[in-house]
């Protein structure tokens, strides 16, 4: 495994050069001493210089490394003296960072400041564009970056400080918190990255600087579409509104062709991590042609493995023309309307037990949960035992006991386009039982669930997850599923266009006792890992039981357009989908293979863009097996290893 903080600088001119350089360097780093202790002194925001020695301290951990740093930062003031540094030298740190290099830092760098006491809390809040939090003396490239800058509010301090920081002045280093404060920080999604430093008090041993760097991320989308006057569309959301990270959500429609509903409209208001609470509040409100729905939603998660309660509070009216398509392919809308209430409450209790990795010790938990739902129907077709089960009035109660063990390493180039990225490793095993109180009598519940996540050493990432749950009666299993998933992506390989991965996933569904007209689907949009299915909708893509094969390569350019990082991928997908009375594996073989481009800008609030060519050779009544498409494709999230509220295994 290789550190980037051993070794970080390399030479690549003429020793004469060398020696040069570094008698002007020293010059340099002398004269900037004085400046450096008065900049300490100063407003937390222009902690330009010890924060440059910060991120070698703490980061590099070498003290070599503080040197060139410091010499960095002195040299780089004048214009001459940084044309001449970058000649000479190449940060190796920062460009490994780009290609992924840096991944499976597995090392805590708090942990050699363990008991020591937290004495000032400094913030460095990064403009948007230009800086980053590894490289905090880059500047914006040209005249829009800058202006961008200006135009963006940042996150205001007093609420990284009240809302975000999991420590405080006063508090002994727990390495395991202030790393787990980082990844929280960038976890939340007004945040481009986010570091934490600890920096040595001068003259102390007792006493530590924290320093606590964070880039927003650009927080305003404008969202909309035109097909004319009379079809038109126009919103937009607010991630961070005024630097609160306050996030609004707001968009109109309108349709003047559709006879039964010209105007659409939507919003949503959400705060999240109320004081330290670490509890989010959400309200939403949506009024379109099929779908009527307000909500508002109180939840707080087990946000790091030490968080001992977490919970949620949600109530929602809902009216929705469900599509429904039979057994014999007619297609129908189903009006319903319901209310609904949940409510759950969960606690951790810490596992004392020593695994083989220190590193760990103290990270598993048993979770224990609780969890009521309510449905109650309004508006809905005619119910009987023998159709139309799912729209029965319901009262659930649910009770999960699980063991939940978690790490995370930062790696680069996965789903994202140069972030860190937290890769969770660990695994959870939870059992959860209950009973479901039904129009046509109670019926209990039970459900195992399994998931483990890690790292193989020069192999890559490999997850498997394994639900297995069903309702039961005395006259046996209904609405159960079975579900087995298997993710896994390469090391990051470098080549002379780029760095690749290949990622690979293998998902498997089947029902048991499923209700009629049930079914799942190799029905989506996008590509490769990108989707749950081959890439197309077509509904003669269901069935009861569904096998799904992936493959995606990525290769992440080295190069920009804009400002948007561009990568290469190509994807393959192929699935079998059936019903109960065909056996699976007898089925066609459903395929999609395709090529494209896609383009992220880490800074903005946008979605990937994707620009594809795909080709479906066997799609019943696709007449176009090629196919082209523009779109915008969210960003992956990893599959964590936290345990929350105990659910019904989803048939999906």
């Amino acid at each position: 495994m290789n550190y980037p903080h051993r070794n970080r600088y390399t030479l690549r001119l003429h020793p004469v050069w060398m020696s040069l350089l570094l008698c002007v360097g020293l010059i340099h780093v002398a004269i900037a001493q004085t400046d450096t202790s008065r900049t300490k002194r100063g407003a937390t925001d222009s902690l330009a210089t010890p924060l440059s020695t910060a991120v070698a301290d703490s980061v590099l951990m070498q003290r070599d490394s503080v040197f060139y740093t410091r010499l960095k930062t002195s040299m780089y003031k004048r214009r001459l003296t940084r044309q001449l540094y970058d000649a000479v030298f190449r940060d190796v740190y920062n460009s490994r960072r780009q290609t992924g290099e840096v991944n499976q830092i597995e090392i805590n760098p708090f942990k050699r400041y363990e008991g020591r006491i937290i004495g000032s809390i400094h913030f460095r809040r990064l403009g948007v564009f230009g800086q980053t939090v590894y490289d905090t003396l880059r500047k914006p490239g040209n005249w829009a970056e800058r202006v961008g800058n200006r135009l963006h509010t940042n996150t205001k301090e007093n609420v990284i400080r009240r809302s975000y920081l999991l420590f405080r002045e006063g508090d002994a280093v727990n390495p395991n918190v202030l790393r787990d404060n980082e990844r929280l920080l960038r976890t939340i999604p007004i945040f481009t990255d986010a570091r934490i430093l600890i920096v040595p008090r001068e003259g102390s041993r007792q006493f530590v600087e924290v320093y606590v760097i964070t880039q927003d991320v650009w927080s305003l989308l404008p969202l909309g579409g035109f097909g004319g006057f009379n079809n038109y569309s126009v919103g937009f959301e607010q991630r961070n509104f005024q630097g609160l990270g306050h996030q609004l959500f707001v968009q109109f429609a309108h349709n003047g062709t559709d006879p039964r509903q010209k105007a659409e409209f939507q919003t949503r208001y959400t705060i999240p991590f109320i004081g330290k609470t670490f509890l989010t509040a959400q309200a939403e409100l949506l009024l379109l042609r099929n779908l009527k729905q307000g909500s508002v939603r109180l939840f707080r998660p087990f946000i790091t493995p030490d968080t001992k309660y977490a919970g949620a509070i949600e109530l929602n009216h809902t009216q929705v023309n469900n599509r429904i398509i039979t057994r014999d392919d007619s297609v129908l809308l189903v009006p319903v309307s319901y209310n609904y209430t949940d409510v759950w409450v969960g606690r951790s209790f810490r596992l004392f037990y020593k695994p083989q990795n220190s590193e760990e010790v103290g990270r598993s938990r048993l979770i224990v949960a609780l969890r009521y739902s309510n449905y109650d129907y309004m508006r809905r077709p005619a119910v009987r035992a023998d159709t139309n089960q799912f729209y029965q009035d319901s009262r659930t109660v649910l009770f999960s006991v699980g063991f939940s063990r978690r790490k995370y390493i930062r790696d680069v180039l996965i789903y994202g386009f140069g972030r860190t990225e937290d890769v969770p490793i660990g695994e959870t095993f939870a059992v959860t039982t209950g009973v479901d109180n039904a129009e046509f009598g109670p019926r209990g519940y039970m459900g195992i669930n399994f998931s483990q996540g890690k790292y193989i050493r020069k192999a890559g990432y490999l997850y498997g997850l394994i639900n297995l749950g069903s309702f039961t009666r005395s006259t046996g299993f209904e609405q159960g599923v079975l579900s087995m998933e298997s993710n896994y992506f390469s090391p990051l390989l470098d080549t002379r266009w780029g760095n690749i991965r290949h990622f690979f996933n293998v998902r498997y569904t089947t029902g048991i006792g499923r209700f009629l007209n049930e079914y799942i689907t190799l029905n989506s949009n996008g590509s490769g890992i990108q989707t749950d299915g081959i890439g197309i909708s077509s509904d003669a893509l269901r069935g009861t039981k569904r096998l799904l094969l992936s493959y995606e390569n990525i290769l992440f350019g080295r190069f920009s357009l804009v400002g948007f990082r561009v990568a290469f991928i190509t994807f393959a997908n192929i699935g079998l989908v059936s019903f109960q009375d065909r056996a699976l594996l007898r089925g066609p073989l459903y395929q999609g293979y395709g090529i494209g481009f896609r383009l992220r800008n880490e800074n903005l609030t946008f979605n990937s863009f994707q620009i594809r060519l795909a080709y479906y050779p066997n799609i019943p009544g696709n007449r176009l097996p090629f196919r082209q498409a523009f779109e915008g494709v969210p960003t992956l999230r990893f599959r964590d290893f936290d345990l929350s509220a105990p659910a019904i295994i989803p048939y999906r």
